[in-house]
């Protein structure tokens, strides 16, 4: 059975504001929330103003009638496609070729280690349903998804919250490692999480929700979408390609990096709760995609020009995101011997103390794209977004919602890494933010 997290643990300065406030109000309203959006963009041309006037008129008995009661416990299709698909991302996490890479050391000093095979898997999940939904094979229309995605999300809801109440029990009296525990509240740790690491067998439960469910969902909704509106117009829309090319070079960007990721904020401090694994599993299906889903039925006409400029913008973004992030990568397994922009790189020697009493070294790098801010990285990862998401136009706001909440979410995140930064590594960061004063935006913020 897990303890109480220590006095130190850096979830204590969160979990007070979290705990009173701010999880209570996610677990209750964002599983209706998703269903919301994805109504407003289908049956109410994405227009919220519509959906405010739609309520009104129907009042909530008629609302849960008409949007949640028919979509809420999915359907056969949702369900069978659901499990099909995790069954194959489970076998590919196993099955695919890749290397093993080592995590950042835990709490408890212990060392996860991963299979990094996302790549071949990405591959291999685009290739099937490609496959599969082609004229010649046939299993299913390749427009599935969009066509019940109602359905797809009351699934996923039910299916993520079940996860959810699995891993509080399994991390509670069944902890895979001894980095668990319970902040004395069942409704913050069903929230927040029980276990930073949780396993089943050879499977990685936040590799498995966050990389290979949640962000190989994207693609598959994405091509969906694409489906659909080929099936209905014949063609595609300039905007429609826009929104497909840079999504697809985005997410396989992702699986690129996926070795990366694995050392990145989600992974090494945020649980294996509702926050992550209910957001991977059905928070980001829904908000990630839902520019695409609107351009279905609502492309706007869009020059080939623009959208070429589009196109090469995003991708330019795109690169310089992968490149940064490839940067600090290869500075830190090189231990600093390297060249970072051709030039030896400015090196800050931080050292941290885990929670089993052993010290460690890390190296903090204020040269090349790190020398710009600390998180310049987002700054490209932003624009990309908005490059695949203006080409729904201007006339509603809810396609845009994904490029709003990412700009929040990676504000936040930033402040979030700077805290755990300054309490981890003391004077080292200081002096690595007088190098590299800005956070964010250079001359901004």
């Amino acid at each position: 059975m897990t303890q109480p997290y220590p006095q130190s643990h850096p979830i204590d300065r969160e979990r007070s504001l979290l705990n009173r406030v701010v999880s209570p109000l996610l677990l209750f309203l964002c599983p209706p929330f998703v269903l919301l959006v994805w109504y407003t963009l289908r049956h109410l041309e994405g227009s919220l103003l519509k959906l405010i006037d739609f309520v009104a008129r129907l009042g909530w008995a008629g609302t849960w009638r008409r949007i949640f009661a028919p979509v809420w416990l999915g359907d056969r299709v949702a369900w069978t496609s659901i499990a099909v698909f995790a069954a194959f991302q489970l076998l590919f996490m196993i099955a695919l070729p890749g290397r093993w890479v080592e995590g950042p050391p835990a709490p408890s000093g212990a060392v996860p280690r991963y299979k990094a095979n996302g790549v071949p898997a990405f591959l291999a999940t685009l290739c099937l349903y490609v496959l599969a939904s082609s004229w010649g094979v046939g299993l299913f229309p390749a427009s599935i998804v969009y066509d019940h995605f109602g359905a797809f999300l009351g699934a996923l809801n039910l299916s993520a919250l079940l996860l959810c109440a699995l891993l509080y029990v399994k991390g509670r009296w069944f902890p895979s490692s001894a980095d668990a525990g319970s902040s004395g509240s069942l409704l913050f740790d069903y929230y927040w999480g029980m276990e930073l690491y949780p396993r089943i067998g050879p499977w990685d439960i936040k590799m498995f929700t966050n990389c290979r469910f949640g962000m190989m969902a994207w693609p598959i909704i994405v091509l969906s979408c694409a489906g659909a509106q080929q099936a209905r117009t014949g063609s595609l829309s300039v905007a429609m390609q826009v929104a497909l090319v840079l999504q697809l070079a985005y997410i396989f960007k992702f699986f690129l990096w996926e070795d990366g990721y694995l050392r990145t904020m989600d992974i090494m401090h945020d649980r294996a709760g509702f926050y992550i694994c209910w957001g991977c599993l059905v928070w980001l299906p829904c908000v990630y995609t839902a520019s695409t889903f609107y351009l279905v039925e609502h492309a706007p006409q869009m020059p080939g020009a623009v959208g070429a400029a589009l196109v090469l913008t995003g991708l330019f973004a795109i690169a310089i995101n992968y490149l940064a992030d490839r940067q600090k990568q290869r500075f830190r397994a090189s231990q600093g011997h390297c060249k970072v922009w051709g030039k030896t790189p400015k090196t800050i020697v931080a050292h941290y103390r885990s929670g089993d009493g052993r010290e460690h070294r890390n190296l903090l790098l204020a040269s090349g794209w790190w020398g710009i801010s600390r998180h310049f990285h987002y700054v490209p990862e932003w624009i990309a977004a908005f490059c695949w998401t203006v080409p729904v136009g201007f006339r509603v706001a809810l396609p845009h919602f994904y490029t709003i909440f990412l700009f929040i979410l990676l504000t936040h995140r930033a402040a979030r890494d700077d805290a755990r930064c300054q309490s981890k590594y003391g004077d080292a960061w200081k002096q690595y933010r007088r190098m590299v004063p800005y956070r964010i935006m250079p001359g901004v913020y």
